[in-house]
């Protein structure tokens, strides 16, 4: 290290690998790591490395020869006198060596006599314990995608009813692609048909709000799969900053618990899919968009991918594990703005020639323009032709209206109004809503044109004093919302446990107090 031969530096270490290196720099090396505290920053991660050397420990050699230490740690033996000497039976020599990493003659271990000094090996420098891959019984595996285990289409719609309101087109739509491509799964892992079934991944069009990811995340939860959600976005081409479109599985294979048999028969859904159209008069090449769907080809169809175990990148330090995607079912969703409008043009030209031609403004007035997309009017809008054959199910789902808002509101199992019902339950206050009230709250929800999230947003607004103030008064045992309330022009209907507060005007006066 130093550069100094052994007439200047005194007598020198002679490492594997052909280093040498003096007495000198041998301290300074182990003083640097035991300072840096090496062992404290590996957490212990590396076995047998010991950073507790000692400079009172490391003793020059006093004498080289035949270019290895002349050391009792030197075997100077002959061949022919190994040869004779009678080998132990078993693993004796190989037990004994590895308990304590000495062996005879070297009582103080490590290498060369010097204590605490191991080769450090870098595959185990990983920061932590490894992720553990783990393997499904294959049996298990069949019995879970069993027929008889997988509920009918109509059965789905029904379990799908009791917590998406509305979206009854797509949702007949989702169920009968997902039995039948659970079918296609179970007869692929118990080898019970001869005819191979293809793959039917499913495209999913509708504006910001109308239930998309919550209605594939229900689909999900009742089937008992795992899932994996994507923000299309946030991909890029392979190579370039940003997550590729591989590390979807191996968000997949982590939603699994690292099991991989049970990864490839769950589902990935990628959001924000008409993000990655073609970009028009684009003059550099379009790394987020049309080389996206160019890079998600091969995993649509189905394909053997290398992805990390636990971890979101690959690395020399993280374990690999092969996922197959020919049973993964990619569900694609986005909102594809402008849509309507290549809808609009396409219908107007079908319409606008010979006696039976339509007025033009027939179209604008139409609510369901997206129910007549077709495959052309998708390359239209950007995607490649190659991309939109790989997801032959077009799924298209409308429009929240007020109406539909105000059951999201009273009607699903996980309510928004049953929830915050169930929290002043808590508290034994008893919560309601009057009809007018959530009528208006649904308008208000519609003026965000969020769809269905604006709903929490406003009732979060209404309901914070409430569950602010109320608490403090062991008194109350009920609260109404009223119309009133929510349109700013009085308080909610407070009721003590004994007596109704008299007036609006007072159940204001009570909260404010």
């Amino acid at each position: 290290m130093c550069r100094r031969g052994s007439s200047i530096a005194g007598d020198m270490f002679h490492l594997p690998g052909g280093i040498n290196m003096c007495s000198d720099c041998m301290r300074r090396s182990l003083d640097q790591m035991s300072s840096l505290g090496v062992g404290d920053v590996l957490g212990g991660s590396i076995p047998g490395m010991q950073f507790t050397v000692t400079k009172e420990e490391v003793k020059p050699v006093e004498k080289v020869t035949g270019g290895m230490p002349d050391g009792s740690d030197l075997d100077e033996r002959t061949g022919e006198e190994k040869k004779q000497e009678e080998k132990p039976e078993g693993n004796e020599e190989g037990e004994s060596s590895g308990k304590d990493g000495s062996k005879d003659g070297n009582p103080h271990g490590g290498i060369f006599g010097i204590p605490g000094i191991q080769f450090l090996n870098w595959g185990d420098m990983g920061l932590g314990p490894r992720q553990k891959q783990v393997k499904s019984d294959p049996e298990a595996l069949r019995k879970q995608f069993d027929l008889e285990n997988i509920p009918k289409p109509h059965k789905l719609k029904e379990m799908l009813d009791e917590y998406v309101i509305g979206q009854d087109a797509a949702k007949k739509v989702i169920s009968v692609a997902v039995y039948n491509h659970y079918k296609r799964v179970h007869a692929d892992l118990t080898d019970t048909n001869d005819t191979e079934i293809g793959k039917s991944n499913i495209l999913m069009i509708g504006p910001t709000g109308c239930g998309k990811t919550y209605l594939v995340q229900t689909l999900a939860r009742l089937l008992n799969v795992p899932l994996a959600i994507a923000d299309a976005t946030s991909l890029t081409e392979a190579g370039y900053i940003g997550d590729d479109i591989e590390s979807v599985v191996s968000k997949l294979l982590a939603a699994a618990d690292n099991d991989v048999e049970k990864a490839e028969c769950g589902i990935i859904f990628v959001d924000e899919i008409d993000k990655l159209a073609r970009k028009k008069n684009a003059t550099t090449r379009d790394v987020s968009g049309e080389s996206v769907q160019q890079g998600m080809l091969k995993l649509l169809e189905g394909s053997e991918v290398e992805v990390p175990v636990g971890a979101g990148s690959k690395n020399a330090m993280v374990p690999m594990a092969k996922v197959n995607t020919k049973n993964i079912l990619f569900i694609c969703g986005g909102a594809f703005p402008d849509l309507d409008d290549v809808i609009k043009q396409r219908l107007r030209k079908e319409t606008s020639i010979g006696f039976d031609a339509e007025l033009k403004d027939k179209w604008d007035k139409e609510k369901s323009i997206l129910s007549k997309v077709t495959v052309e009017d998708i390359k239209k809008f950007g995607m490649i032709p190659e991309f939109v054959g790989r997801m032959p199910i077009i799924c298209t789902l409308e429009g929240l209206t007020e109406d539909a808002l105000v059951k999201i509101l009273k009607e699903p199992k996980n309510a928004i109004i049953r929830q915050y019902t169930a929290l002043l339950a808590m508290d034994e206050v008893k919560l309601t809503f009057e009809d007018d009230a959530l009528r208006e709250i649904a308008k208000k929800a519609l003026e965000k044109e969020t769809g269905a999230r604006g709903l929490r947003a406003v009732i979060e607004e209404y309901m914070l004093d409430i569950m602010y103030e109320v608490p403090k008064d062991e008194n109350i045992g009920e609260v109404i919302i009223t119309k009133d309330f929510v349109d700013g022009k009085g308080s909610p209907d407070i009721r003590m446990r004994e007596f109704v507060v008299p007036g609006i005007d007072n159940a204001r006066t009570y909260l404010i107090n």
